[in-house]
């Protein structure tokens, strides 16, 4: 393939994959338009999905041979409960603060990745990594907003952020066991996933939901745009497209959540929630592009920073 072909199909994945962010940006929103509980939610976001991935699946030959697959199919099992069961915590914690708080405190799970990976698969990890984990920690502190927290906080905020660092963890150990088992099939694995949800929770969801209304075009949306657009577009363009760049488009999802909260809804950060987000930011980038901190002392005696 030629130089020029390359550039313009990594165009079109960049392309991609920042449109992708700015859909799952809005997950938030289409949760609480609608109206319905966390559980009714996530049950109608795996349903809605389930159906568009396997349609998509079986049109483009995504799910040849997969019953055959043992591993993937017992893996997908276990990773689809602990993704399902983050999605509940994260629509419950979005339900007790706000979509924008919860989304920033959501995006601890990088670092639980990190602290999983080293105590359960003997990952090696570097005393940097660790200090951006601290950082990005004191991040989802800040984000939190600990003058609420301290002075006037109600029960129903304080389970609100507890509920949304227990989905980042969930999160967190969902995502270390798909990138163990899904490299090669990750489609697949994310529409066994969606179905895990459905079998989970069809005896929980709420019959208030068969009625007419417009909720039903918020749930649909919910399902095929974040459950199904979304990962055929990750998936499309994370291949062809380097780290620093997925790390850095990433952060378009809690930029876009931020906006449409504050546009739609009222909720203004404050200075410390600004400043914790500043924080998640530079932490991540710190651990996803193997900043240095040493290496940073080095720039001013004219050391390059690779």
């Amino acid at each position: 393939m030629s130089p020029t072909a390359d550039r313009g199909g990594a165009r079109t994945a960049l392309f991609q994959l920042l449109f992708a962010e700015l859909l799952i940006g809005s997950v938030g929103v289409f949760v609480h338009e609608s109206g319905q509980d966390p559980i009714t939610a996530v049950f109608y976001r795996c349903l809605f999905g389930g159906l568009f991935l396997l349609g998509w699946g079986l049109a483009r030959g995504h799910l040849n041979g997969l019953l055959s697959d043992r591993t993937l199919l017992r893996g997908a099992l276990i990773s689809g409960v602990l993704l399902v069961l983050n999605w509940v915590a994260l629509f419950a914690g979005m339900a007790r603060s706000s979509i924008g708080v919860a989304t920033l405190v959501y995006h601890f799970f990088p670092f639980v990745m990190l602290i999983l990976a080293a105590l359960f698969q003997g990952e090696r990890t570097q005393p940097a990594d660790l200090l951006w984990t601290l950082l990005g920690f004191v991040g989802v502190a800040c984000a939190a907003d600990p003058g609420r927290l301290w002075h006037d906080a109600d029960a129903s905020y304080l389970v609100g952020i507890g509920l949304t660092l227990l989905g980042a963890v969930l999160c967190g150990a969902s995502l270390l066991m798909s990138r163990q088992i899904g490299r090669q099939r990750p489609f697949a694995l994310v529409m066994i996933q969606c179905w895990v949800g459905v079998a989970m929770l069809a005896g929980f969801s709420s019959g208030g939901v068969f009625h007419a209304g417009p909720h039903w075009a918020w749930l649909v949306g919910l399902g095929v745009i974040h459950s199904g657009i979304v990962y055929v577009l990750f998936y499309s363009s994370y291949p062809r497209l380097p780290v620093v760049t997925i790390a850095v488009v990433a952060f378009v999802y809690p930029l876009v959540t931020l906006i449409l909260d504050y546009l739609i809804y009222g909720h203004r950060l404050v200075p410390v929630q600004l400043m914790g987000l500043g924080l998640i930011v530079l932490s991540t980038l710190g651990v996803n592009l193997k900043w240095r901190l040493f290496q940073w002392r080095g720039r001013r005696t004219g050391a390059s920073h690779t």
